[in-house]
Order: C-alpha cells, then sequence, then structure tokens
C-alpha cells in the first residue's frame, strides 16, 4: 500500500480554470489519476479538459465521490479553499500556492486543530505514490513504482533530484511526498514518519531536509526511538549564510540555530546515515538500502 493517496482517490482540483489547475489537472489524469471535479466559484456547469467544474467543494464531492482537493488558488485565496475543502469532509487536501501570508496559514492550522482531514503543504510539489495516483505537479515520468523505499521532502526540486537519482539506481518508491518548506504547514515530517513506519510496503525511507528550524532534529529523534526501518538524510544549505533566506520562507538560520551543520550532527547522533554530497545520493541510498531491497 501506499500513504495517504493511492489509486482510489478521487481528486477535485480547486482553480481548475486557471493556466496552472488546467494544466496539472490534465497530467495528473494523464498519469492516471481520478480527476473527477473542479472547482471555480461562478464558472460551474463549464466542462475543463473533460471534467465537470462545480462552485462548490461540498457539491463536487456530493456529486463525484471526491474525497481529496488539489489547490491552484491565488495565496490571498487559498486559506479560505483550504478552509472549504476541510468543511467539505476531504481526507486530504494538497496546497500547491507558494506565498501564502503566515497569518493566513496560522488561521487555517487553529481552524484544522481537531479535523481529521490531511493538509499536505502548502508551497509544495505534492504527493505521487508511483504507477498508482499523482496529486501534485511532480514529472511522473522519474518515479519507479512498485518500490520500497519512502520519500519526504521540504523541497520540491530536490524531491525530482533524488527521486531521479533513486530510479536511476533501480530502486523504486512507495510514496514521495514534498512537505513545503514554509514556516507554517500541514503535514510535517514525523507524521510522514509514522506513516512510512506503519507502511508495510516500505521497507526505508529517504529525508530530504534543510536550513532553518528544528524539524529535522526532531525527525532525527524520532526516526531513533519509534522507527524500525532505515533512514537515510540529506540536508541542503551547507554553504547558506547566517540570516539570509535560502529558497522557502522557513529556510533560513538565524543566530546559531537552523545550520546544516547541527542537523546533519542530530541525524548522526540519532543513527540516520547521511549522505552529504547530493551528487552521491543515489548511490549512498543503494548500500544503505541493500539489505531491504
Amino acid at each position: 500500500m501506499s500513504i495517504f493517496v493511492d489509486e482510489n482517490t478521487r481528486v477535485v482540483v480547486q482553480g481548475i480554470t486557471g493556466r496552472e489547475g488546467r494544466f496539472h489537472a490534465r497530467q495528473c489524469m494523464d498519469y492516471g489519476t481520478k480527476v473527477v471535479a473542479g472547482v471555480t466559484p461562478g464558472k460551474g456547469g463549464q466542462e475543463v479538459e473533460g471534467v465537470p467544474v462545480y462552485d462548490t467543494v461540498a457539491r463536487a464531492a456530493q456529486e463525484t465521490g471526491a474525497n481529496c482537493s488539489l489547490i491552484f488558488v491565488p495565496p490571498t485565496l487559498a486559506a479560505d479553499a483550504i478552509l472549504e475543502a476541510v468543511e467539505a469532509g476531504m481526507d486530504t487536501v494538497v496546497t500547491i500556492t507558494e506565498g501564502i501570508p503566515v497569518l493566513d496559514m496560522l488561521r487555517v492550522k487553529a481552524h484544522m486543530r481537531d479535523s481529521p482531514t490531511r493538509l499536505i503543504g502548502p508551497n509544495c510539489p505534492g504527493i505521487i505514490s508511483p504507477g498508482r495516483c499523482k496529486v501534485g505537479i511532480m514529472p511522473g515520468v522519474i518515479h519507479k513504482p512498485g518500490g520500497p523505499v519512502g520519500v519526504v521532502s521540504r523541497s520540491g526540486t530536490l524531491t525530482y533530484e533524488v527521486v531521479d537519482q533513486l530510479t536511476k539506481q533501480g530502486i523504486g518508491q512507495s510514496t514521495c511526498i514534498g512537505i513545503g518548506g514554509d514556516p507554517v504547514n500541514g503535514t510535517s515530517f514525523l507524521d510522514t514518519l509514522a506513516a512510512f513506519e506503519r507502511d508495510p510496503e516500505t521497507a526505508g525511507v529517504l529525508l530530504v531536509g534543510e536550513i532553518g528550524g528544528d524539524a529535522e532534529e526532531r525527525a532525527a529523534e524520532f526516526a531513533a526511538g519509534r522507527m524500525t526501518k532505515p533512514v537515510v538524510g540529506f540536508v541542503a544549505g551547507l554553504t547558506a549564510p547566517p540570516g539570509r533566506r535560502m529558497g522557502h520562507a522557513g529556510a533560513v538560520v538565524s543566530g546559531g540555530s537552523g545550520t546544516a551543520g547541527g542537523k546533519i550532527e542530530a541525524m548522526r547522533r540519532n543513527g540516520v546515515t547521511v549522505c552529504e554530497d547530493l551528487g552521491n545520493l543515489g548511490v549512498c541510498c543503494a548500500e544503505a538500502f541493500r539489505d531491504v531491497l
């Protein structure tokens, strides 16, 4: 099995009538994902790429059985789009949108505190179960179905790079998820590691982190205390200067905290196999996962 999405996932695309929503809805459908509805307020009754468009997520879910939302909505409207999907009872909400104000996301997090809905993102590439379901913007062709390695990453672009390296080593993936690099997001490293630990088809995990915050340190402690499966870690940003934001809003070294060196040391201290050379990550994983491949 995979985590969070699979071949039975039924997707509604919020913002499907926009350029990005239309393009990536088509890409998901071409991969085999069941995109059953789109939502753009005021444009209900239309069709986009053969997909019916509704004015609300609730109506789309009622008529099509959608249980997962993929959001391509401008930053100023994205928080309300997430909350609409939550209120409509979506199991999973994947938010691609970048630049959502932090205060808006704090409001979303507070509203979702007791919600069963899983939020992935924002500012992320989404999630893919290779060969089964793609809910996001990642290139499907680089993924290898039927493999035992789960991938979780804060960085979208680096996710593509490490997956491509795994595939070139002949290592397939069970699920690949980009959790996003914003300071306030939904699904965390800990949530994902716990799900991979429970997943019988995942035998090892590749964790891709970056500078800023303490998520990687906490993930390493979780891996040491709660996981039986091997974990390989990579941290981007070894040469990042303090105080300068690198890429994501959350990727900044402040004072002495959040450094790549500190995260790498925490991983090693907790038994995570660390690869410091991105260009050699695929080979490192092949060696580290040799016993479970």
